[in-house]
């Protein structure tokens, strides 16, 4: 049995720290928040009080933070000298690949094996273990890592050295937010030309308009009965959290000098939704701001 301390508990952790109980390991979770305690410990975890008592002879450490400054003071002030050295550390949250690599560094210094492993699926993939993660390591040691992020995934891929994994995150979400924004925009534009959308949708999946945020997670309630366009937009991926990455796309762009137009129009547009009071709904609702009918979509 494997002793693993989950730090971070909410919608994406919570349900990742359960498939770890569910896969027979010791799960010693820990998080600022009671209820997300309480979830846990009916997952099969053992809630505890603390980082330090978490990490308390650990094989392996598990992070799902909200931001890269959060990730930086948890390891560097509650982790690193508290958790064996011989743990595997492993930050699961969407961070700047910049700290990213510090915190690689500073856990390098302090002997221990660190990656950086942020995840695509959202938080259905999360519940079901069905999750993509994109780890930036050391190469001689992802062997090590796949194996222990296997009851959380459905696949897993070495995207290079430490900071790669962020990096592949940022890209691959700012593509995401960008297609689902076109998406959204030619569901809102064939209403508006008599086109119904669930016939749009049986064309774009058969033809060159065919995306993941088509086939999979169409903003159209119908088609595909798992989105969350079926639920009222609840549930799912946050346009918060898109809002999130794709601020750190931006910021990457920025210091890469990489030219990203679409992002930035992208992100300029979710940062509208989210202004309005819609950031908790899923990211796929900006299809009711594009249709004028945001008094349809409780905040």
């Amino acid at each position: 049995m494997t002793k693993i301390a989950f730090i971070g508990l909410g919608n994406m952790g919570g349900g990742m720290a359960a498939n770890q109980a569910k896969a027979g390991h010791e799960v010693r979770a820990f998080d600022l928040s009671q209820a997300a305690l309480d979830r846990a410990r009916e997952s099969g975890c053992m809630p505890v009080a603390s980082v330090a008592e978490a990490v308390e002879g650990a094989d392996v450490v598990i992070t799902m933070l909200p931001a890269g400054p959060h990730v930086l003071k948890v390891y560097s002030e509650e982790v690193f000298g508290k958790a064996p050295t011989s743990a595997l550390l492993l930050d699961c949250s969407t961070i700047d690949v910049d700290t990213a690599r510090q915190v690689a560094g500073l856990a390098g210094d302090a002997g221990y094996v660190f990656a950086d492993a942020p995840v695509s699926g959202g938080t259905m993939a999360a519940d079901a273990g069905t999750l993509a993660f994109m780890v930036g390591c050391d190469e001689g040691e992802f062997g090590r890592i796949e194996a222990t992020l296997e009851p959380m995934s459905r696949a897993t891929f070495r995207a290079g050295d430490h900071g790669a994994g962020q990096a592949a995150k940022i890209c691959n979400n700012m593509v995401l937010g960008i297609t689902m924004l076109a998406t959204c925009e030619g569901v809102a534009l064939a209403e508006k030309l008599g086109l119904d959308p669930s016939r749009l949708f049986e064309i774009m999946a058969k033809s060159s308009g065919q995306s993941w945020s088509v086939t999979t997670y169409y903003p159209w309630p119908g088609p595909v009965p798992t989105a969350p366009s079926n639920r009222n937009y609840d549930g799912g991926f946050a346009a918060a959290m898109m809002l999130k990455d794709l601020k750190l796309a931006q910021d990457a762009a920025a210091k890469a000098g990489a030219t990203t137009p679409l992002g930035a129009q992208t992100e300029a547009l979710f940062q509208m939704f989210n202004g309005l009071g819609y950031g908790g709904r899923d990211f796929s609702a900006i299809l009711q701001m594009l249709r004028g009918r945001l008094d349809e979509l409780p905040k």
